[in-house]
């Protein structure tokens, strides 16, 4: 119930942050408008100290995966390929569904399913010829670095902060 109720809040802010937008997000493409780019860093640094709290206090847990170069490409390209052609990714096509963008409906919605099932009839040659390329160890950032998980979370909200204000002040 809490991990739906966070995703109805962050698709309301999406909404209100103008990231359901497409010109908005064409505009992020084209790197002539980086709203969805600022949103995007804030909900990173909200979550940073958002999960670390939840964790902290017995609500969550966390689960990390091992990885691979080749999912991360894999992904990477359809992703890309989806955002590119249409101008939404899944997070904004529900959020512009929402609103009653017909675009996000049809192109969006719709693709997201014949995708998952495209996806999901070659997943088994993925699997074994792609995606388990490049193994990624299973390890958290404050882990790898060998710093407490406090001190990694202060960084990167603080580096999140600069990096925004970085933005503000060259006016994009």
């Amino acid at each position: 119930m809490l991990g739906l109720l966070f995703g109805i809040v962050f698709g309301f802010l999406l909404q209100k942050g103008g990231a359901t937008s497409y010109d908005v997000i064409m505009g992020q493409l084209l790197l002539t408008d980086f709203t969805v780019l600022k949103i995007m860093a804030s909900a990173v640094a909200v979550g940073l100290v958002g999960f670390f709290l939840l964790t902290r206090s017995g609500y969550a847990r966390r689960h990390v995966k091992e990885g691979s170069v080749g999912s991360n490409v894999v992904g990477g390209l359809i992703f890309g390929l989806g955002f590119g052609l249409l101008g939404y990714c899944p997070g904004t096509v529900a959020g512009a569904v929402g609103q009653g963008a017909l675009d996000a409906l049809f192109g969006g919605f719709i693709g997201l399913i014949i995708g998952a099932g495209l996806f999901a009839g070659a997943y088994p040659y993925l699997n074994k010829k792609i995606l388990n390329y490049g193994r990624i160890q299973k390890e958290t950032v404050h882990e790898l670095l060998g710093i407490p998980e406090w001190l990694a979370v202060l960084a990167g909200c603080i580096g999140i902060v600069v990096f925004l204000y970085l933005l503000e002040m060259a006016g994009l």
